[in-house]
């Protein structure tokens, strides 16, 4: 199934578009967080999809309907997929290869986005009252015409957005169809067991990473838990030295792959019931081998989470607790002793952890979408 999701900023697309990609087995996409990441780099395009975001400008059609077409062609979404933000101009509509099966329009008054955006927790760097008001008249100018177009082409369905958040999604899936629901499932059922190893230096956002994981019912295992616990029960601070040297009398004991090793039976109990798990805090190459070793029919994914220096020092300090381990010390200690460095190298995706949370989030979207529907 291939479905659109249409409305003004506020009206709940990201909310229905994840509960939606769980509920049907395909993957959701949100367009503007492609532009968004566009606008980062340093290239011809980047540099001139930045100009045109920052000054308020549309992205020409042509250029658009090239980025998106060529983002779709990727394996992940060759059975379909859940898409917010795009078409927007009747002429991206008519021009756009994969044709689509249902136009969902979340309709909500322009008082009550404004009112939800004022009070949302996550807010975007353009988050200001009249920035907002100019993107909700862009949105009546381009946008309503390509929901007339898709009116007459017989797939727009238009619901309620100011209901609860149960009642729009029901109220979705009641226009699909429960048997269009039913196939979905069962051609997506997810039978591979799959880890994501959450690795990275001190600060990066493994901790963020793991609770938003967590948040997409995925369970998360601390494998560190079991040095803080000694630490705790023994009544030891919180120090560079003492967590240096606890980790090495586990090492001396269990040898470098003793994190994994101690968490073997959880990790065990915790496949009985899920398919896929997040590992927090895997650190050295002995740890992964030993993963790949004793779990040879589980998919091991190397997720590594990177920030600069100074903003991981700044996170670090504003820590409520353990808010003074940090510094260059550290991350020496981290990359040669604990022996973090390969796991970082060899990693099967790398997010880099510069920006808000709503950008974390979203590159984790992306690659918890690959994984699952890989």
């Amino acid at each position: 199934m291939k479905l659109v999701l249409i409305g003004i900023q506020g009206a709940g697309k990201s909310t229905q578009g994840n509960l939606l990609s769980k509920q049907l087995k395909i993957p959701y996409l949100s367009t503007g967080h492609i532009f968004r990441e566009i606008a980062k780099e340093t290239t011809p395009l980047g540099k001139n999809v930045k100009l045109l975001m920052t000054s308020g400008k549309l992205v020409p059609d042509d250029r658009v309907i090239e980025i998106v077409n060529a983002y779709l062609s990727k394996s992940t979404y060759k059975n379909g997929y859940i898409l917010d933000g795009f078409p927007r101009t009747v002429e991206q509509a008519k021009k756009f290869k994969n044709n689509v099966d249902r136009v969902v329009l979340i309709k909500i008054p322009d008082k009550e986005a404004l009112w939800r955006l004022a009070y949302r927790n996550e807010k975007r760097d353009d988050d200001t009252i009249e920035a907002i008001k100019k993107r909700i008249e862009l949105f009546k100018k381009f946008t309503n015409p390509v929901l007339a177009y898709y009116k007459k082409e017989g797939k727009l369905v238009t619901i309620d957005g100011t209901q609860s958040i149960k009642e729009v999604n029901d109220e979705i899936l009641k226009s699909l169809g429960k048997q269009v629901i039913e196939n979905q499932i069962k051609a997506w059922e997810h039978k591979e067991k799959a880890i994501i190893a959450l690795v990275g230096m001190p600060g990066s956002g493994k901790t963020e990473a793991a609770n938003y994981l967590k948040r997409l019912k995925l369970p998360v295992i601390s494998v560190n838990e079991i040095i803080n616990n000694h630490i705790d029960s023994h009544k030891l601070p919180h120090s560079l030295e003492v967590h240096h040297r606890v980790r090495q009398e586990f090492r001396d004991k269990y040898g470098y792959e003793a994190m994994a090793l101690l968490n073997h039976k959880k990790i065990v109990e915790t496949f009985k019931q899920h398919k896929i798990i997040v590992l927090e805090g895997i650190r050295s190459w002995e740890e992964y081998l030993y993963l790949k070793k004793n779990f040879p029919d589980v998919k091991i994914y190397i997720l590594a989470l990177y920030a600069d220096k100074d903003r991981r020092y700044q996170r670090i300090k504003k820590r409520k607790q353990r808010s003074n381990l940090g510094g260059e010390k550290r991350d020496v200690d981290e990359l040669i002793q604990t022996n973090m460095g390969p796991t970082i190298a060899f990693a099967d995706y790398l997010i880099k952890n510069n920006f808000s949370r709503e950008d974390l989030y979203h590159k984790l979207d992306e690659v918890y979408g690959e994984i699952y529907f890989s």
